[in-house]
């Protein structure tokens, strides 16, 4: 989760029109970023500007990565801190995928907030959200348990270890290369991960229905909030800023 201030300044170069003059205005419902990366940025820079504010009535705020730290800062003021950010105590929310990893996270706390506010159901984006980052990860979780990549694997593994001698934790580069591309396992996981991606996304479309719309409600609240902000916009000559 990238929690920089540096995006909400980028979010806002988002917003602007590009062009050879400039001029002051306030936008009821700015335009909206074209790209996902940029889309990123806007909703992680309305979320960085939410978890602010909500610090803010607790009397907190976040350390500037830029400024000098204070390092005579109490372990009070430091713990009182990650519990208002992170949630305190026991995480209420929990799902475990399908390749055996467990995520956990918080209802409380100013991140769950600022989630809420964007997203509209927490609980339900965390559950997506958790889901469909790790798509890829359990195909390849199903190509590993492939009987011909599996083969394939064991013949890498011979390849790179040495004729006298276990195979090394980490083999050279240029030799895991070669014996990957000689065992076959380059071909195989070229041909089998995006087919099986696709199955995976194919079975769990109903989820990424559900991201896809909740990240949509996010990204209209996040430009709804910025609506709010005055915004310098950037006008094309010629233009008339009604």
């Amino acid at each position: 989760m990238r929690l920089l201030r540096a995006f909400a300044a980028a979010a806002l170069a988002v917003l602007a029109l590009t062009g050879c003059s400039t001029a002051t205005a306030q936008r009821a419902v700015p335009p909206l970023p074209r790209t996902e990366r940029d889309r990123d940025d806007l909703i992680d820079a309305a979320q960085q500007v939410l978890v602010d504010r909500c610090l803010a009535r607790q009397g907190l705020t976040l350390p500037n990565a830029s400024a000098p730290q204070d390092h005579s800062a109490s372990a009070p003021q430091d713990r009182r801190l990650q519990s208002a950010l992170f949630g305190r105590g026991d995480p209420e929310l929990s799902v475990t995928l399908a390749t055996g990893y467990t995520v956990t996270a918080h209802t409380d706390g100013c991140l769950a907030a600022a989630e809420r506010d964007l997203y509209g159901d927490q609980r339900l984006w965390f559950r997506t959200r958790v889901v469909v980052n790790n798509l890829r990860a359990e195909a390849q979780q199903r190509m590993k348990r492939d009987p011909d990549y599996r083969a394939a694997t064991a013949r890498w593994t011979r390849c790179v270890t040495p004729a006298h001698g276990a195979r090394p934790d980490r083999p050279d580069p240029a030799v895991s290369t070669r014996c990957a591309r000689e065992s076959g396992l380059t071909r195989l996981r070229a041909r089998l991960e995006p087919a099986l991606l696709a199955r995976v996304r194919a079975e769990r479309h109903g989820q990424l229905t559900t991201y896809r719309q909740l990240r949509t409600r996010a990204l209209r609240r996040a430009a709804d909030l910025y609506a709010e902000r005055p915004i310098q916009v950037t006008l094309k000559k010629g233009s008339d800023p009604s």
